[in-house]
């Protein structure tokens, strides 16, 4: 308990205190009592009593001067403050320094391959590409001798833009040009041009070429163009952003005012509808080769060329498999391959077989499947859709052959797989039949018809939900697009730009009347009825040999298209 100042002149009055420690720049005294205690007693400023009574009860009274400690704990806290202020300049110095380095090294990163690694590369190495290989052998000899050129007056290609779908090829063929002209090759993707830091894009730009030149003749390949090649004025309003300086500063350097005889430019891209006008002019990209997905036999040669480093069963015929595998690009099917090998290592097997081949195309097709619904019900009535959709396919006929049947399903759908390979003679040729189109459809709508004559129209379900998509899809396209309707032959859409190319807003309006949009929804929904009642009149005959292969079905859970199709032939005969 703290004493008061009268408490403490009592206490020296009657003679309980031993010392006094007065302590002036804090206004206190320390007290020592005959106990021991010792206790911090606040006074009075310049307090002259205190003084008087302790020397007139010969109290020893002391005064002690903390000045110089004071002194020295200020001189501890301003060199610590200062300590810290130089050590936090320090590091914010040593941050701007950094970024600053790290600003002028965005221009400055190395893009070139070793040259060791790129000849390794050859057009033996493209397998499948054999007319685009053909048009940039050219390139080869233009720079293996340009002489020929120079001698005729002509200048050498300055740029070659390789359009196609992802992993057909594209970047593999521009290796090759390098591999065979034996010349240096750099190699960028677009988006690195991008940076925050504004201008340095186009700083990159200028580095790339510059280096480019200095070892002449080369190959700079640009890989995914479109990321800064879209046209300029994108979106509503426009704008001069990175982006576009970046397009500005390539275009400067393909062809501006300074020649740069000796660089050929190659660039690759998925989206060659979106690029600027300017960057596809000739003296830029003077020429554009369409990559297109792989037939059948340049299928078969990319499947023999990447299994050369793999071991195959002697079962194993890679001419069935380019068959199996439409639509395939050929990065699809290196990773068809890979799969299989992975699934021959997990069964600790010394070879590839068909087995193993047809886990993974199934994987490439569906992903990993799911097994089927436990509930009988449920389950039986997924069957009877599949079912359904399956002879349809048999019985109209479609020129998509039946693959496989299963109750086995596909990420994100709710009912089986129904497997059909397409058309290989309609997709290379590009041209649908209004027939083909509507068989589609009856197709599609196989499972809905199915359900309608075992189950009824009130016990229905979405389970062929992805089917009526493609219902709508199909018709949509018939009325709209290819005049395949009662409205006539009137393309009423149009493949139209989008508003963020920078094109007016108004253009992507609807180019007819609300009547005739009616019309179109009328015709639409007549295909689709049409269809179902032509499904309906195709299964409702074949209610035994449904049920038969129904119950296959359930049991196994997967057949094959021979059996359905032997089954159906067998039914047929009989009936």
């Amino acid at each position: 308990m703290n004493k008061s100042y009268s408490q403490l002149l009592r206490d020296i009055e009657s003679g309980e205190i031993i010392s006094i420690i007065l302590i002036p720049n804090r206004r206190e005294v320390l007290v020592e009592f005959i106990n021991g205690e010792k206790k911090l007693i606040p006074i009075f400023y310049n307090d002259q009593k205190i003084l008087r009574i302790s020397e007139e009860y010969n109290v020893p009274l002391t005064v002690r001067d903390i000045r110089s400690e004071q002194r020295f704990a200020n001189f501890i806290t301003g060199f610590g403050l200062t300590l810290i202020f130089v050590l936090s300049l320090s590091f914010l110095i040593r941050r701007s320094s950094k970024l600053l380095s790290n600003m002028q090294n965005f221009s400055g990163r190395s893009s070139q391959v070793k040259e060791d690694d790129i000849r390794k590369y050859t057009f033996d190495d493209v397998a499948g590409l054999n007319q685009e290989s053909g048009e940039l052998k050219e390139i080869v000899t233009f720079l293996k001798n340009p002489q020929i050129l120079i001698d005729l007056g002509a200048k050498t290609p300055k740029g070659i833009l390789l359009v196609g779908p992802p992993g057909t090829g594209k970047t593999l063929l521009a290796r090759a040009i390098a591999g065979e002209a034996d010349v240096p090759f750099f190699s960028i993707s677009a988006s690195e041009f991008v940076e925050m830091f504004v201008g340095v894009g186009a700083s990159r730009v200028r580095d790339l070429f510059k280096s480019a030149k200095s070892k002449s003749p080369c190959i700079v390949f640009i890989d995914e163009i479109d990321s800064i090649g879209r046209q300029r004025g994108a979106g509503i309003g426009g704008g001069n952003d990175e982006r576009e300086q970046t397009l500005n500063q390539l275009l400067t350097e393909m062809d501006g005012f300074e020649p740069n005889n000796g660089v050929i430019v190659i660039a690759a891209t998925n989206r060659g509808d979106v690029l600027d006008r300017a960057l596809t002019r000739p003296g830029r990209f003077d020429r554009q080769i369409a990559i297109s997905l792989p037939d059948r036999k340049a299928r078969h040669k990319i499947l023999s060329v990447h299994a050369r480093t793999k071991p195959l069963c002697d079962s194993v015929n890679l001419s069935n498999w380019a068959t199996k595998t439409p639509g395939f690009s050929g990065a699809d099917l290196q990773n068809l391959l890979n799969e299989a090998a992975i699934y021959a290592a997990r069964k600790h097997k010394s070879n590839i077989g068909n087995f193993e081949l047809d886990s993974a195309l199934e994987k490439a097709r569906f992903g990993i499947l799911s097994k089927p619904l436990s509930d009988g019900t449920k389950r039986r009535q997924i069957a009877y859709q599949i079912i359904g959709k399956t002879l349809v396919s048999l019985l109209i006929p479609s020129q998509d052959k039946l693959e496989k049947i299963s109750l086995f399903k596909s990420p994100g759908d709710v009912s089986g797989m129904t497997y059909f390979t397409p058309d290989e003679e309609t997709i290379d040729s590009g041209l649908l039949s209004r027939n083909y189109i509507y068989r589609k459809i009856v197709v599609a709508l196989g499972a809905r018809a199915a359900e309608i004559i075992v189950f009824g129209s009130k016990e229905i379900t979405q389970g062929s939900q992805k089917d009526l998509e493609n219902v709508y899809f199909w018709a949509n396209q018939m009325v709209t697009k290819f005049g395949f309707s009662d409205l006539g032959p009137i393309a009423y859409e149009t493949e139209r730009e989008s508003i963020f190319l920078g094109k007016d807003i108004m253009k992507n309006r609807q180019e007819y009347s609300q009547n005739t949009s009616k019309e179109i929804d009328k015709q639409i929904i007549s295909i689709a009825n049409k269809a179902k009642e032509h499904a309906i009149h195709l299964l409702s005959d074949k209610v035994p040999l449904m049920d038969s292969l129904v119950e296959e079905l359930i049991v196994n859970e997967t057949l094959e298209s021979e059996f359905v199709i032997n089954s159906l032939n067998s039914y047929l005969s009989t009936n």
